[in-house]
């Protein structure tokens, strides 16, 4: 896992990208949750966006987290939907874009 950092091109108006690499530990839904906030320029504990309103965040953890015997699951990446904008969420880093 890389260290966390959060990098954007381009502003919201203009098809705003924000692109955030998990530390290591932290869960998918946490990631998503802050990128989210970052995309929307909030808080992320004062967010408008409730990351369960759009997917189940225990699942989404569930999809990413290794086998009861220690091995990496075969999913390689996750896209939903919030508010207009496309989520892409990899095991390393979350990708957030305004939906085409």
């Amino acid at each position: 896992m890389t260290d966390r950092r959060i990098c954007e091109s381009h502003g919201r108006a203009f098809g705003r990208h924000v692109r955030y690499d998990r530390r290591e530990g932290e869960s998918p839904s946490i990631a998503v949750a802050t990128a989210l906030a970052q995309y929307f320029d909030e808080d992320v504990t004062k967010a408008n966006t409730r990351l369960y309103e759009y997917v189940d965040p225990e699942a989404l953890d569930a999809l990413f987290a290794k086998t009861y015997s220690g091995a990496e699951r075969s999913v390689r990446s996750v896209e939903f939907t919030v508010d207009e904008t496309t989520v892409l969420v990899r095991s390393d880093r979350i990708e957030v874009s305004p939906t085409a």
